[in-house]
């Protein structure tokens, strides 16, 4: 993830950033990082990463980004994680930190 500061709002598809992602009642958030799938005017689609990874088989729909990928640094993760495809939401920019 690359390092963002308040003065600098520049996204781009396929950026990770942190995002006050909604959950699914869309009454409360929680900050994570997120995938930018498409900029919209202000809005933005994102996937949403999560870390905690179940044992055994995963959804068809999850992407495993490795840590031993020799270009996982550059996603500013701090472990392998998980893109879900199920997990999108339209946020309006001012949610991306």
């Amino acid at each position: 993830m690359k390092k963002k500061t308040s003065t600098r709002r520049n996204p781009k598809r396929h950026d990770i950033w942190l995002v006050r992602f909604p959950f699914s009642d869309l009454v409360s958030s929680k900050v994570q990082p997120a995938l930018l799938l498409a900029i919209h005017g202000e809005d933005v689609i994102v996937a949403g990463i999560f870390s905690r990874i179940p044992s055994g088989h995963l959804a068809k729909t999850w992407v495993r980004v490795e840590d031993a990928n020799p270009f996982f640094q550059r996603t500013g993760l701090k472990k392998t994680s998980l893109i879900k495809a199920e997990k999108l939401a339209v946020v309006h920019q001012s949610v991306l930190v």
